[in-house]
This record gives structure tokens, sequence and C-alpha cells, in this order.
């Protein structure tokens, strides 16, 4: 039995913590695994391979930064054709992130048009969101959307706007793991901290540049100050859920007072839903996943 038998399994960090996500994933070097992602996920949507792309390193992610609650930590990078495609992790529901998609997506390209320059030189731009809650809900593990024509879907207006969302919800859910047929799954057993030790296993070995992304984290967490950081942002998650959960707490002893006379959000949720959930804890896990309280009644009904 060697070492790590006698210690137990080597800890298992999560790649989805924005900082270690940056880390591996968007600073130079890591074109690679970048590069691997990326076709994995365009594939899907029936772009060509990826020839090469150039990482747009964030030179001003200093370490306050870093520890700023509030601070989006995304990856950029400039594909071979020139179009920009901007990866960003959200873990957590904000309830905004339909308008923040294009608010970032807007914001990059316009940020590309140089003065005096044409419009026909704006690049294509391309969002990637991978979500830790379930984001769209009615979409399946991989969406994607651009403009269409409403009656002729083969009619798209522009290659310039196109926005993907990565739902790991929903690939949890997902019964099928076709590991070997579709790329895509491979990076996503990799991307779930609760994927099993054989899963794993089955995706780095089937992919080299999974396997280098791999390697490439357990390097970045061998330092302290990177340790530290992963923590940091770790907390900042759990606290924003705590947060929530509190809120929810207080606003349920609030809704037994008040009920729905109020027209307050928490008091809504505890007066009106209160007595059809099985317990407190069912109406946590639900708003947790990002359910609104829209989402809870149709869930609610769904039930009933």
């Amino acid at each position: 039995m060697d070492n790590q038998d006698k210690k137990g399994p080597a800890r298992r960090y999560d790649p989805l913590n924005d900082f270690l996500f940056y880390k591996v994933m968007g600073e130079k070097g890591s074109e690679p695994q970048l590069l691997g992602f990326l076709n994995a996920l365009f594939a899907e949507s029936g772009r060509k391979p990826i020839a090469s792309l150039k990482i747009r390193e964030n030179r001003a992610l200093v370490r306050e930064i870093m520890e700023a609650k509030s601070c989006v930590l995304d990856v950029s990078a400039v594909l071979s054709d020139g179009t920009l495609v901007n990866i960003e992790v959200q873990l957590r529901n904000r309830h905004n992130m339909d308008r923040r998609s294009l608010f970032y997506w807007g914001r990059l390209y316009t940020k590309a048009l140089k003065k005096g320059r044409d419009y026909v030189k704006l690049p294509d731009v391309i969002s990637v969101n991978i979500m830790g809650y379930d984001f769209p809900r009615g979409g399946k593990t991989h969406t994607t959307f651009r403009l269409r024509e409403d009656s002729n879907r083969s009619l798209v207006l522009t290659t310039a706007l196109e926005i993907h969302f990565v739902n790991m919800v929903k690939w949890r859910r997902q019964r099928e793991k076709d590991l070997a047929g579709n790329p895509l799954h491979r990076w996503l057993a990799w991307f779930d901290a609760k994927s099993s030790p054989e899963l794993l296993q089955e995706a780095k070995g089937m992919d080299a540049t999974i396997a280098t992304a791999d390697e490439r984290q357990e390097f970045v967490m061998l330092d302290e100050d990177a340790q530290d950081l992963y923590e940091r942002r770790q907390k900042a998650e759990w606290d924003r859920a705590s947060e929530l959960n509190d809120a929810l707490r207080r606003g349920l002893k609030r809704g037994e007072r008040k009920g729905r006379k109020e027209g307050k959000l928490e008091g809504l949720m505890a007066g009106e839903l209160k007595g059809e959930l099985k317990s407190r804890l069912e109406i946590m896990g639900l708003i947790d996943k990002g359910y609104s309280i829209e989402d809870i009644r149709r869930e609610l009904s769904g039930k009933s």
C-alpha cells in the first residue's frame, strides 16, 4: 500500500471555482486545454473546429481584486478567425443572467470597434456561460442562442451574436453520459466536482487536453497563496448561499405573521407556499437551485 492509499484519496478541488478556472483555463500557457474545451463545446452547435486561439490575459487580476466578492473572473480569447470568446462561470442565481449575459456580450462587441473603423470590422463575439444552477430552465445541458427569424429558423440575421449556456444541474441529472462519443461530456465530467474517481479517470484517459488541465490544476494548488485565494472564493460562494438562506428563514417568520397581505417576496413565499411544501428545507433547496417564485409555483402545481 503506497502513501496515497494510507492517507486516503487526494482532495478533489472544484474546477468551477472561478479563481481556479481562470488559473487553469485563462492564463498564458493554458491554450491547449482551452482550445480542447471550446472545440468540444462548439462541435455540438455545428461550428467547425478551431485551429488556434490567443488568450487575452487580464493582468489586472491582482490579489486585492481577486479577494473582492463582486469580482468577475472571466476567461477571454481570440480565435484564429478573429472571433472573440468570453467564458464566465456563474454558480449562484442572481436572477439576472439573461440580461447580464447580453450586457457582457454587448460590452465586448462594442469595445472591439476602434475609432474610425467601419462596422463591418466588428468581430463575431461568442459568450460561454457555465452555470451552477438550472438556467435556462427549459434548455438542455448545453443550449445555444443566435439571432434567427421566428418563422424561418434557418434564416440567421448575423453570426455576430452567439451565446452558450452549459447547465451543470442538467448535466448531473442526465442519466446517459456518453464520454466515449461526446467530447463535451468528458469535459463536464471533469468540471463536475462530484464526479466519481472512475468517471474522472475515464475522461482524462480519453482526452489529453483534460489530462493537461488536471495536471495544471494540481500544479496551481501546490502554491499556498493559490490555496488561500481558492478558499476565499469558495467562502464567498458559501457566504452568498448563507445570506440567501438566512433571508429566507427571516422571510418565513415574517410570512407567518404577515402572509400575503404585505406583498413582500419573503412573506409571499412563506404565506402562500409554506403549507404546500414538505418542509422549509425544500423551499431553501429550490431557491438555492435558482428557482424563482413563479418557478416554485409551477413546480408545486406539477406535484399536485
